[in-house]
């Protein structure tokens, strides 16, 4: 199955989305820019951190992102 992006913040934004993701039974994929950054030697600057979940999984990741950014 392909990932697809739902959500894209730093570490401090991006926790409490995964956080309420996970409690609705979603195991979302976290993308860490930073540490990535890190590894390769340079450093990363905007949204550092991404979720994404199953393609299937999409529709219902999204109401509950949108849901949590009200």
């Amino acid at each position: 199955m392909a990932l697809v992006k739902v959500y894209s913040g730093s570490e401090i934004e991006v926790t409490p989305v995964k956080a309420v993701l996970e409690e609705a039974g979603i195991n979302p994929v976290v993308k860490n820019n930073v540490q990535s950054g890190n590894f390769a030697g340079f450093g990363t600057f905007g949204q550092a951190m991404e979720l994404y979940v199953e393609e299937y999984e999409v529709e219902f990741a999204a109401k509950i992102v949108a849901g949590f950014n009200k």
